[in-house]
């Protein structure tokens, strides 16, 4: 006999989103096999209700309680596979902690994604985004995933060309945005060599003397730069760095140094120019100010946080304001990082 699912009626997303609003869901269905999401889906009823899919909450900011269902993903497993000359092959459930599980591959002898360490969220959510820091991105490391189509009942492999990858974007964000990530799986290079292409974090390693690091030690390197520069969501909630850093033409760029000489400017392979965002904020005197209980952290301009008891409009209203002083400024447009719900 089949097992009803364990759905939960008016359910606290509190504790459940890194920004810390307060708000519920109608329905929450914490989703450990693939099979109860078969169930969900051969469901008329739960079939045809609004749903959001959720991981660690931490690339979300809730704008009220959602009239929906909410499947929170949390299928764990860490497995080392047998993988092939060059690389070591890893899978991970897709509910797995992210941190947790670069932290494991780590212990296990199989490094490449120290720079991505303390990176907040899940396994399932990094291919979403393509999560990155440091001089490194998910897709630099992705062998494939598994998803669940909700049109099919079934589950389909995804390779990298599938599923599509950019800055901060992947498929998921757009056709393939019904796919539900259930598991991932990485390639991790046996000839490993550390990657401290980001000047910060090569300065750092420099300082501490370390001509030859360690992935730990690079590792360790990263989680201190993250834990001074950006605020721990269990104290101050946020969801990391709000704007994504907006790319422009190179002509545009340039006739904004002509103006603003300071600006912080990356050339990107394909002529165009990489801003940093959290500079352009700064500039326009936001780091540190507040709207009501929603602010910008004193100590990085690009991270927005909950000062306490701030509601998802709250931080709405900040982001559009800063926004609108960076438009107006700069002609540049900020898109923010996190899927407002």
């Amino acid at each position: 006999m089949t097992q009803p699912l364990p759905l939960q009626h008016n359910f606290s997303l509190k504790s459940f989103n890194t920004f810390g609003i307060d708000a519920s869901a109608k329905l929450y269905l914490r989703v450990d096999t693939v099979d109860q999401l078969r169930a969900v889906f051969a469901d008329p009823v739960l079939r045809a209700m609004p749903r959001l899919v959720l991981g660690g909450g931490s690339n979300l900011l809730l704008t009220g309680d959602f009239d929906g269902l909410v499947l929170h993903i949390a299928i764990h497993g860490r497995e080392l596979l047998h993988g092939d000359g060059g690389h070591h092959h890893v899978r991970a459930g897709a509910g797995e902690n992210w941190h947790q599980f670069v932290q494991w591959t780590l212990s296990h002898e199989a490094p490449g994604l120290e720079n991505l360490s303390l990176i907040p969220g899940t396994v399932g959510a990094a291919p979403i985004q393509n999560v990155g820091a440091y001089g490194a991105e998910t897709k630099d490391f992705f062998l494939s995933l598994t998803a669940f189509d909700p049109a099919t009942g079934d589950t389909l492999e995804m390779d990298a060309d599938a599923c599509r990858f950019a800055y901060r974007d992947s498929v998921f964000k757009h056709e393939g945005r019904e796919l539900i990530v259930v598991e991932v799986r990485f390639a991790l290079p046996r000839a490993w060599q550390p990657n401290l292409r980001y000047a910060e974090l090569a300065h750092a390693v420099a300082e501490q003397n370390l001509p030859a690091p360690t992935a730990l030690q690079v590792a360790d390197t990263v989680i201190a730069i993250r834990s001074r520069k950006l605020p721990d969501p269990a104290l101050i909630g946020n969801a990391g760095s709000f704007f994504k850093n907006p790319v422009v033409a190179a002509e545009h760029c340039a006739r904004l140094l002509e103006q603003f000489p300071g600006l912080v400017h990356h050339a990107q392979a394909d002529g165009s120019e990489k801003l940093a965002a959290g500079w352009l904020i700064d500039q326009c005197g936001w780091k540190g100010r507040s709207l009501g209980a929603a602010g910008v952290y004193p100590k990085q301009a690009l991270v927005l946080v909950n000062n306490g008891g701030a509601t998802g409009e709250d931080v709405r209203r900040l982001a559009e304001a800063i926004q609108a002083d960076v438009l107006d400024r700069y002609g540049v447009r900020l898109e923010p990082e996190p899927v407002f719900v």
